[in-house]
């Protein structure tokens, strides 16, 4: 099953407060971005952000990992619920930007 255009849409949304928030598709499902960074990844219509300690301290006792696909690394699940608050979910992802990689450059 694949993410819907309106999942994307919407995550894309409630981001926006965090950076310029983009998507692109990779794998049949979606990588999203905040100022050219890789952040999360979407599948099945579930939310998995990269993790740092920054976003695991933010989300405290709340903070649940899993795998965004079968054999990839743990990331950190945001329950749909979640999504609502877009000032929460813009902060989670200030908050983790620092600590995640620039993009490299393109030859």
């Amino acid at each position: 099953m694949t993410s819907s255009q309106d999942t994307i849409d919407y995550l894309i949304e409630q981001m926006s407060g965090a950076g310029v928030i983009t998507a692109r598709k990779m794998f049949g499902e979606y990588g999203m971005y905040c100022d050219g960074k890789i952040i999360a990844l979407v599948c099945d219509d579930q939310f998995f952000l990269k993790p740092t300690a920054a976003a695991r301290a933010y989300l405290g006792d709340g903070a649940e990992e899993a795998p965004p696909y079968p054999g990839a690394k743990m990331y950190l699940h945001i329950s749909g619920e979640k999504w609502d608050d877009s000032e929460w979910l813009s902060e989670l992802i200030r908050v983790s930007m620092p600590e995640l990689p620039e993009p490299k450059k393109k030859k």
